[in-house]
């Protein structure tokens, strides 16, 4: 029996299972960063102690998925944008001291390509990208068959990449990759083009939502066939695609695989990514890599925690 810890900047859950990815038992609550840690930090203590009566053997090992920055070999939290005041959090002691069980930290990039290789879209592949594409986007490596986390536990940050001279902000640089591909860099790309649209006389039912836009609102009006809500996908497509391309001139990959949008966008996303990276990469790199949906969907968090917990357990 395994404990996954899935923390996020809007809820946190704790899941159960005697075999990963299948799920016993899970629970959620808000995380609440503004109240500060102990809020969150004595709930996650209280439903790990309730997983422990569900669980019908005893547990052996506990796994936190959480977002970076995060020191995972001392297991300490960082201050994540999502999560401001957590600062410097020594989660991993405070578990062992409580349950005396292995614990183990990893980033959530990091503990969604483990997922993903083991259980997911990249099942069978020796050499992995995942994306992670939600609000920012960040990268997880799977190289010759292992997570891989550079010198500095840094690898991967692909968001911070400097895609244009200008362009929308992402991980505090504009034009860079989380600017124009991840969901807040679509809604500040899109503010844009819905001005733009509107000076042309082009009609869109974005305009009611321009001052509280959001991904969500790009993708509902996408389904219902809004033409400039089309336009900012395929934009937001084809820079997904330039960032593919440079992973795939790297690195050299099998797979890249892609959580957040795309499950919600599909191809009208993937499509134009696929184009991208197949215009601006190798022919010859380019022509054995797939880009593809991640296929755990929601489940992501919870089974990268599990997988986090595999990790613990092993040593």
């Amino acid at each position: 029996m395994l404990v996954g810890i899935d923390i996020g900047g809007t809820k946190t859950a704790v899941v159960l299972s005697a075999s990963v990815p299948d799920i016993l038992w899970r629970e959620e609550f808000a995380t609440l960063p503004a109240q500060g840690p102990k809020h969150a930090l004595d709930k996650i203590v209280a439903l790990v102690r309730t997983a422990m009566q569900q669980a019908t053997e005893p547990v052996r090992a506990i796994g936190i998925s959480c977002g970076g920055p995060l020191d995972r070999n001392a297991g300490i939290i960082q201050s994540p944008p999502n999560l401001p005041t957590w600062n410097n959090v020594e989660i991993v002691r405070m578990l062992r001291e409580e349950f005396r069980l292995p614990c183990a930290l990893e980033n959530d990039a990091n503990a969604g390509a483990i997922a993903e290789h083991r259980y997911g879209s990249g099942s069978g592949c020796r050499h992995m990208v995942f994306l992670t594409m939600g609000t920012g986007l960040g990268a997880g490596l799977i190289l010759n068959g292992e997570i891989f986390h550079g010198a500095s536990n840094m690898a991967g940050e692909i968001g911070h990449v400097r895609l244009t001279a200008d362009g929308p902000m992402g991980y505090n640089k504009t034009g860079s990759v989380e600017g124009w591909a991840s969901g807040g860099g679509m809604a500040i790309h899109a503010a844009d083009t819905i001005r733009k649209a509107q000076a042309a006389g082009e009609t869109t039912s974005l305009t009611e939502v321009l001052e509280n836009l959001t991904a969500r609102h790009i993708g509902e009006a996408l389904l219902a066939g809004d033409a400039v809500a089309k336009r900012i996908v395929e934009t937001t497509g084809r820079k997904l695609g330039n960032a593919c391309a440079i992973l795939v001139d790297i690195l050299n990959p099998e797979r890249i695989v892609v959580g957040g949008l795309a499950l919600r966008l599909g191809d009208a996303l993937l499509q134009p990514a696929r184009q991208r990276m197949h215009e601006e990469a190798l022919e010859a790199s380019s022509g054995i890599c797939e880009i593809v949906p991640a296929s755990l969907g929601e489940r992501i968090g919870d089974v990268a925690a599990l997988c986090i917990a595999e990790q613990a357990l092993l040593g």
